[in-house]
């Protein structure tokens, strides 16, 4: 009947772990995990996760490194990098030297 409806569901039987990454303070892990991937008409993806979960504290440390070392957003390096073909260190020397503007930092890597 789901099928009539446009809705697939497949198990994801390679995935052993999933992680839920929180706020500041601490992430999810849920081991032995059993996943299954619903997809519905329109290319949305739903998935239902079950296994064992634990409540894992963030190194804020390690947080605060990662967030010196990349002082822009995920989404916006990510941009760059895509955008301009260029590697995450490339990306991210660029959105320094474009004072954090991606479009600038595109048009100057790409020349366009």
């Amino acid at each position: 009947m789901m099928a009539q409806m446009g809705i697939k569901s497949t198990e994801m039987t390679d995935v052993k772990e999933v992680i839920f990454r929180g706020g500041k303070e601490k992430d999810y892990v849920i081991s032995d995990a059993q996943v299954i991937m619903i997809e519905a008409q329109g290319g949305q993806k739903t998935f239902q996760v079950s296994g064992t979960i634990k409540e894992v504290k963030k190194d804020t440390a390690a947080s605060k490194a990662t967030e010196q070392a990349a002082p822009f957003s995920e989404d916006d390096i990510k941009l760059v990098m895509e955008q301009a073909h260029v590697t995450r260190e490339k990306a991210i020397e660029a959105l320094k030297a474009a004072d954090g503007e991606p479009a600038q930092a595109i048009v100057n890597l790409t020349g366009s």
